[in-house]
């Protein structure tokens, strides 16, 4: 993917094979001294025993720059999280595990809901949410990074090309989102970018007319991946969705907070594989069945803040313009795919671009039957508003756990 594109929208950063990445690695040590770095690594525990994150965690320990790795801990019990403290032992840096499911933890829990705070659902978002609420009272950090458990093409490079544009003093920008191409295993991957996000984006565009966010959102070569960095300063005023439009909602909050000129894309990887979802057509609460549906209600949610009057006509309207816009997208994937030699199932992506263009009318339906649903979990400043002890607390939990297991 060299090249040296800029979509005018937002700034992109390439790999130009130009620089060593040790070369980027080394200026990252000397900025650390004075704007520390902080990785975050939303985890359940079954990824504990996959393949992907013992990799993951040997490359992690060749980085020099970190100050901080902040591993959030979901689904488990006591041994578990004895377990994952031993299994994380081996990094060099600083680290701690959250365990989420601590009696603490679930103490700091039921005080939130009193307080009508908590989460309203279990999974990425709240450990996302709970693990940069322990950042932000540790107060010690000038950058986050967060990304997945689950990548089985990882490389420390992704780490430090990611977390550059945010670290470097010279540059302005408050977020820096990964892009890469979904290549592996001889496939074309990435469906729910390809067959979802951008042909809807495109029919969008046909249907309700020129936006502003709409572009935004178009202007990023994959919306979708899980690899981002930001300055420590955002983090407080960042709502994190509570379902799976994590990644939407986070650039839809740039969107609203920073504005396009403080965000950019970068380059972090010349292929990428990890963990798949299934499609799970019977089960519209699962897999790439509810990840879509939460996709397009946060979509429809962020342009309909920006004054987009939607009706059943509207969404109806869209799902054809969106079928017709995935089809012709489809032709061009399959011949990109056969060109370089990667398979492409032809009969499961249509079935795919079906699924998704009912997913679009059901979450229409959904957004117009409750359009005051509010799936953003409260950011922080609201939560020290509401009780400022909570941070310290959390960080005083987190401690206890720590020091109650220790070897």
């Amino acid at each position: 993917m060299a090249d040296f594109h800029q979509n005018g929208n937002i700034a992109q950063f390439h790999n130009l094979r130009a620089r060593p990445v040790e070369e980027l690695a080394y200026e990252l040590e000397a900025f650390a001294q004075t704007r520390k770095i902080t990785l975050i690594l939303p985890s359940l525990y079954s990824e504990l025993e996959g393949e992907a994150l013992p990799r993951i965690l040997d490359e992690l320990a060749k980085v020099p720059y970190l100050h901080r790795i902040v591993i959030g801990l979901d689904q488990a019990d006591e041994e578990q999280y004895r377990h994952a403290r031993a299994f994380f032992s081996r990094l060099p840096q600083s680290h701690v595990v959250l365990w989420n499911d601590s009696p603490r933890m679930r103490a700091i829990g039921v005080r939130l809901e009193a307080l009508g705070l908590a989460p309203e659902e279990p999974g990425k978002g709240k450990n996302v949410w709970t693990a940069i609420g322990y950042l932000i009272a540790c107060a010690d950090s000038a950058v986050m990074a967060i990304h997945d458990c689950d990548i089985l093409t990882y490389s420390s490079e992704m780490l430090t090309r990611l977390v550059y544009p945010v670290a470097h003093p010279g540059f302005s920008y408050q977020l820096s989102k990964g892009f890469y191409p979904r290549v592996g295993g001889g496939k074309l991957n990435g469906r729910v970018t390809r067959l979802l996000v951008s042909p809807l984006l495109i029919a969008l565009k046909k249907v309700i007319g020129d936006r502003d966010y709409i572009d935004y959102l178009r202007a990023f070569r994959y919306p979708l991946s899980g690899e981002f960095a930001m300055r420590a300063g955002v983090l407080p005023d960042l709502r994190i969705p509570s379902d799976w439009g994590l990644e939407i909602g986070v650039l839809s909050e740039a969107w609203r907070n920073l504005g396009p000129q403080a965000v950019c894309q970068v380059e972090i990887a010349d292929s990428y594989d990890h963990k798949h979802q299934d499609m799970s057509p019977q089960d519209a609460n699962a897999g790439l069945n509810r990840m879509s549906t939460d996709i397009c209600k946060a979509i429809f949610r962020k342009l309909a803040a920006d004054g987009t009057v939607f009706t059943n006509n509207t969404f109806r309207t869209l799902r054809a313009t969106y079928y017709r816009t995935a089809l012709d997208l489809l032709e061009a994937y399959a011949n990109d795919a056969r060109m370089n030699g990667l398979t492409l199932d032809r009969h499961g992506e249509e079935q795919a671009i079906e699924l998704f263009a009912e997913n679009i009318v059901r979450a229409g339906r959904i957004f117009l039957e409750n359009p005051h649903e509010t799936p953003f979990i409260p950011n922080w400043n609201r939560v020290n508003a509401a009780d400022a002890t909570i941070l310290p607390d959390l960080r005083v939990a987190a401690a206890k756990d720590d020091a109650e297991f220790a070897p």
